[in-house]
């Protein structure tokens, strides 16, 4: 038995049906592609939470989170460790004094800005577009419309999964950057404090309609999971790969949007290993026709590093 079972072992005695068994991984993704992962973990309050920790501390096991999955593609093999997600009580939004907002890592970054607005406060507005959930957010500084995570978070609630310990981590301590972190896959989002301004809310609901508004008439829907490479400094990824003639590439189940050019869009019933092509496809178009290599923002879960080129 390996060590990999060993743990999924305990954890189902430990959390019971919180626990599925060789779970569908990449079927949770925007993608709906990709294989499989040993277990998926559903914690939705503070003992599953607490056993998770315990269970996994010490393990050298791999473990990561999976919130609404909008920023992740999973290799065709899956995953050969434990995905957590978060529900539950992890869901909640509360306003703790004035300008100060309490967010679950599951609460979803539209409902999460369509609250604060409601609240009375502005500044988080930008997040009413984009399909995540606050922990994936707190991780990789998501961000849009010229603001980002980092403009609001005070401090984070984080499990450190290696050690089982749970800690409140100063918002100048995660290093949030442009669309990374120094948050690893092991590293539990809990949760936020949001620092926001006051603000009046006709203001902010005319903000966020006219960003929805964008969003449709600019971002195609589908299988995709958003931007999939970062700007380069001074630049448009996607007006790159359109310039370097890259819309409409298609390898197998996979395409490069017609209405954005750094979205890539999945078939019904495809498989990671075209979309990942694609995307090295498209790196190797950019960096021919412009001198500029592209890094990914999305994340990639299961590849080894052969099978990517940037990690060579």
């Amino acid at each position: 038995m390996s060590d990999v079972d060993r743990v999924v072992e305990r954890l189902v005695a430990a959390l019971g049906d919180r626990v599925l068994v060789d779970a569908p991984f990449g079927a949770h993704t925007t993608y709906r592609v990709g294989g499989r992962a040993a277990a998926m973990v559903v914690v939705d309050d503070h003992e599953s939470l607490s056993r998770l920790a315990s269970t996994l501390a010490g393990t050298g096991v791999p473990a990561m989170t999976i919130g609404r999955g909008s920023n992740l593609l999973v290799a065709d093999r899956g995953f050969a460790g434990i995905v957590v997600h978060m529900a539950g009580d992890y869901v909640g939004i509360a306003l703790v004094d004035e300008t100060t907002v309490v967010a679950g890592a599951a609460a979803k970054l539209p409902v999460v800005a369509r609250t604060t607005v409601g609240y009375g406060l502005t500044g988080f507005e930008w997040a009413v577009g984009v399909p995540g959930s606050i922990g994936g957010a707190v991780r990789m500084n998501a961000g849009g419309h010229g603001a980002e995570m980092v403009d609001s978070v005070l401090d984070a609630d984080v499990v450190d999964l290696r050690v089982g310990e749970r800690t409140i981590v100063p918002a100048a301590d995660l290093d949030l950057r442009y669309r990374d972190s120094n948050l690893t896959p092991d590293h539990l989002v809990v949760g936020c404090r949001l620092g926001l301004t006051p603000g009046d809310e006709r203001k902010g609901q005319a903000a966020m309609a006219e960003i929805v508004q964008w969003r449709r008439a600019n971002q195609p829907g589908g299988q995709n999971a958003g931007s999939v490479f970062t700007n380069p400094d001074g630049a448009s990824a996607g007006q790159l790969i359109e310039a370097a003639g890259g819309k409409g590439l298609r390898v197998g189940t996979a395409e490069v949007s017609t209405k954005h050019a750094n979205f890539i869009q999945a078939d019904e019933g495809g498989v990671a290993a075209d979309v990942l092509q694609v995307m090295i496809d498209v790196r190797m178009l950019v960096e021919y026709a412009h001198g500029i290599t592209l890094h990914p923002e999305t994340h990639l879960v299961g590849f080894s590093d052969d099978e990517l080129p940037w990690r060579s």
